[in-house]
């Protein structure tokens, strides 16, 4: 017989049929016992009858061979009776490090983490990569019927696109390269070779001396950048658009996952925008805290989120209007203010999920620019020289996915988000 998917046994009732899987849970009364069978599409209830069967521990890879019985009390409402069930994979330990067939783990983070193959197990933990696996597949989706073009950029680079400190040195032969910071001037030299619109799903590499909730020192970047816009404002409305198809299409796809972490995905609408200077002055006058000129710390994010939510019943805040000492050398000037840039930040549930702005496109701006940051033109030569030659208006965005998976279904910490995080302290599993 050819192996059945759990999801689909529902379709065969009355049939025989050839099950693969682990043992999730064990039921054992007497002559009669319960197992429920998970497989990659979800988990079904074994019934075996009388003594003579295996000796089954949790996890236990096995195959069954049975009948599709109705059974409206149990989950998908078909169970399996049983007639012929073989060990395809033994297991070999005193105890299971963590609770794989609960409904929540309740080990901690680093328990988790450090056992992470089987902690995916659980189903719960399981869907957030359901999940994921969506939200990038959406992406993918909405920028392709957009006209743009995926790409992928190096990940080990001469120079950094952002600079200062927050890189990772990498012995390349005879010379000094870095992991990738950001694809950032890749995107740029794509929009002037002539694609116009690219994207791309890609990992992306900070040296942070965080350890916060909120941080990864490796993490996925969901980037976009598109040439002919008139300003910062075309690259919020796609973004915008994009939410909103996002929003619309998870509940179909993945649906069952979203319920799993009781989350209702509502249309984001119009998303509300607030100028940093606006932002700044709403929370001195409603929560009495004062920050410095053009900066937005972590505490700041969190309180604009509650206003927003509460003014306006939005999830979502477009932040605009950084100063140019907030944001990288590539960020392109207000004219009527030189002093800040049409750039943005994006933040959900009042975390930051999203940076992007309109870039510089004159060469001769980019140039002086560099100088004024104290860069050496020469050192950033291969991206520089770019603009040489006919660069149009362009600029784009990034999302970090594991933000904004956490902030979707609303987990405590990011890492629950990464399958494997890298980050101040943990390289390993």
């Amino acid at each position: 017989m050819d192996r059945t998917l759990v999801r689909d046994a529902r379709h065969k009732i009355g049939s025989r049929i050839l099950l693969y899987g682990w043992v999730h849970r064990i039921r054992d009364l007497g002559n009669l016992t319960f197992l429920l069978l998970r497989d990659r599409s979800g988990l079904i209830q074994v019934v075996l009858e009388g003594k003579d069967r295996p000796a089954l521990r949790l996890e236990t890879v096995v195959r069954i061979e049975g009948a599709v019985v109705p059974n409206d009390q149990v989950q998908g409402r078909v169970e399996i009776h049983a007639t012929k069930v073989e060990v395809v994979s033994d297991v070999e330990y005193d105890h299971l490090p963590l609770a794989v067939n609960a409904g929540v783990i309740k080990e901690g983070l680093d328990t988790i983490l450090n056992h992470r193959v089987l902690s995916l197990r659980n189903p719960k933990v399981h869907g957030i990569f359901l999940v994921q696996q969506e939200i990038i597949r959406a992406f993918r989706d909405f920028f392709r019927a957009q006209g743009f073009t995926e790409i992928q950029t190096p990940k080990i680079v001469a120079e950094g696109a952002e600079g200062g400190a927050e890189l990772f040195p990498v012995k390349y032969f005879k010379k000094r390269a870095y992991l990738a910071q950001s694809p950032q001037f890749y995107k740029q030299m794509m929009v002037a070779a002539g694609y116009e619109r690219v994207f791309e799903v890609g990992h992306a590499y900070r040296a942070e001396l965080h350890n916060t909730n909120r941080h990864l020192n490796e993490y996925i970047s969901l980037d976009v950048e598109m040439g002919f816009i008139q300003d910062e404002h075309d690259l919020m409305a796609i973004e915008n658009e994009f939410l909103r198809y996002l929003f619309s299409t998870l509940p179909e796809t993945c649906g069952e996952e979203l319920a799993c972490y009781g989350v209702e995905l509502a249309d984001p609408g119009a998303i509300p925008k607030l100028s940093v200077g606006e932002a700044q002055a709403l929370l001195k006058k409603e929560y009495g805290k004062i920050l410095p000129p053009g900066s937005i710390d972590a505490e700041a994010e969190k309180l604009l989120g509650r206003y927003v939510k509460e003014k306006t019943g939005s999830d979502f805040l477009f932040l605009t209007g950084f100063p140019v000492s907030k944001r990288p050398v590539y960020a392109m000037p207000m004219e009527d203010d030189p002093n800040l840039t049409k750039s943005f930040d994006l933040l959900y549930k009042g975390l930051e999920i999203t940076t992007g702005g309109q870039r510089i496109h004159s060469y001769r701006m980019l140039h002086d620019k560099m100088l004024a940051f104290g860069l050496n033109p020469e050192d950033f030569g291969f991206y520089l020289d770019t603009f040489k030659y006919g660069v149009p208006p362009h600029g784009g965005f990034a999302i970090g996915c594991e933000r904004l998976t956490m902030q979707l279904l609303n987990l405590a910490n990011v890492r629950e988000a990464s399958l494997f995080p890298r980050d101040l302290d943990r390289v390993t599993p």
